[in-house]
């Protein structure tokens, strides 16, 4: 690794630099499989300011793919269910299409704001969907439903919109 792109990886570590989200899109920017290794490496650490800084920094970058897995892995971490909402808004900068169930997953189990955005992408996303697709996502509605207040308003709004989705898939497969 050459020294300026080390010297940008320090600084957007630094706990002491008030611009550290600059140097994460510095990186993005240059992007390199080099790079996007180092991040996905961060991403996973043990520093939470860092991991949200990698995050930041993968989902800016072009060539991001090979990230969504450990991203998506962080945000189903139950460690992180009250704080993967920076991970979950760094999804927008990845392809999403065949993350239909990932993204189910995250609007029923997660805090509001990532349920939140996990809705907003579950509306607006393209998804590339087979009635595999619908199966896993029902068998992940089945468990939410067995494990919720069924009486809050939280689960009625859910459910409402969760059966809508799945009708309008059933009626494409036809």
């Amino acid at each position: 690794m050459d020294n300026k792109i080390q010297s940008l990886f320090i600084k957007m570590c630094d706990k002491s630099e008030d611009e550290a989200y600059a140097y994460a899109d510095q990186l993005a920017e240059i992007g390199t499989e080099e790079i996007l290794d180092k991040l996905i490496e961060i991403l996973n650490g043990e520093d939470i300011d860092n991991s949200y800084l990698a995050a930041r920094a993968l989902s800016k970058m072009e060539h991001n793919q090979k990230a969504i897995e450990p991203l998506l892995e962080l945000i189903h971490h139950h460690k992180n269910k009250h704080r993967n909402g920076q991970y979950v808004q760094a999804l927008e900068g990845f392809d999403l299409s065949e993350r239909f169930v990932d993204l189910l997953r995250i609007y029923l189990f997660s805090n509001f704001k990532s349920s939140t955005l996990a809705k907003y992408y579950l509306d607006y996303v393209e998804f590339d969907l087979s009635p595999r697709t619908l199966k896993k996502a029902e068998k992940h509605w089945g468990h939410y439903e067995n494990n919720v207040d069924k009486e809050s308003d939280d689960y009625l709004i859910k459910k409402e919109e969760v059966l809508t989705m799945f009708e309008e898939i059933k009626a494409l497969f036809e």
